[in-house]
């Protein structure tokens, strides 16, 4: 079969200040719908919850360590109080204030290379990046260490296949078992919490046999001072809606509903 790339620049790409995850997503859900593309590549993380309508999820090939890493240090203990730790993620931010509250969690942005280049400028004494773009680019050796002890966006580490609603079938053969079920679980964890790009959540899903998964959350205010964590094990639907209703009964509705408005009233 013959395929050709085509570019669509996204309002991500162009660094519009957009407050959700469309500004990654809806120029190529449009070339869809005109037809001017028959798949759009995404990185799951920055796929919405929602798709657009006419279009489905077709497969989701398999995933990469969806683990966070750190660059400039071997991990976060080894940072001596007052470190400035750079990153450009909300649930990061949040998880590292809420690991370490005496570093300087400041913002780095760029492509990765950019942010790279920035901590070797010294703009940062450390950097979080997902191991996968690292790997993907061939610069895993940038990596001091892995942080086991954050959770992963949901999705992250793994492509999404998107295409318009009748054509799935030429592309369904792509997707992997095991990183569509882990996935496709931690979507409707978020799903279910009502969670946004505005909000800190940590979701990931592991196998552990028999189409069932070890699924954990993190939910936390951006400045890391509450927050709540969980984990269940279970078939995939269940599990998530499982865990997103114990979430819930402990005031995740809540805690998302402040950290909405901390990152609207930070704009």
């Amino acid at each position: 079969m013959e395929t050709e790339i085509v570019q669509v620049a996204t309002a991500g790409d162009r660094g519009e200040r957009l407050y959700d995850k469309a500004r990654w997503t809806s120029e190529l859900e449009l070339a869809l719908l005109e037809c001017r593309i028959d798949v759009a590549v995404h990185c799951a993380k920055d796929l919405p919850g929602e798709l657009a309508e006419g279009t489905v999820l077709a497969a989701i090939p398999a995933r990469e360590d969806a683990r966070d890493a750190i660059c400039g240090a071997a991990g976060l203990a080894e940072l001596e109080p007052g470190s400035r730790v750079g990153t450009s993620s909300l649930r990061r931010a949040a998880q590292i204030r809420a690991l370490r509250d005496d570093l300087e969690v400041v913002p780095v942005r760029g492509n990765v290379d950019t942010r790279l280049r920035k901590l070797g400028d010294g703009e940062a004494e450390a950097l979080v990046l997902a191991l996968a773009g690292l790997r993907r680019l061939g610069r895993q050796a940038e990596a001091g260490g892995v942080l086991n002890e954050l959770i992963p966006a949901a999705g992250q580490g793994a492509l999404a296949l998107q295409t318009r609603t009748g054509g799935e079938a030429q592309i369904s053969p792509l997707s992997d078992a095991s990183a569509a079920m882990c996935v496709t679980c931690e979507r409707e964890l978020t799903l279910a919490l009502g969670a946004s790009c505005n909000t800190a959540v940590g979701a990931h899903a592991t196998p552990t046999g028999d189409n069932r998964v070890q699924l954990s959350a993190w939910i936390g205010l951006p400045d890391g001072s509450h927050w709540i964590a969980d984990s269940l094990s279970g078939s995939p639907h269940a599990v998530a809606q499982q865990l997103a209703q114990r979430l819930v009964t402990v005031g995740a509705k809540e805690l998302l509903a402040r950290a909405q408005q901390m990152a609207e009233s930070a704009r």
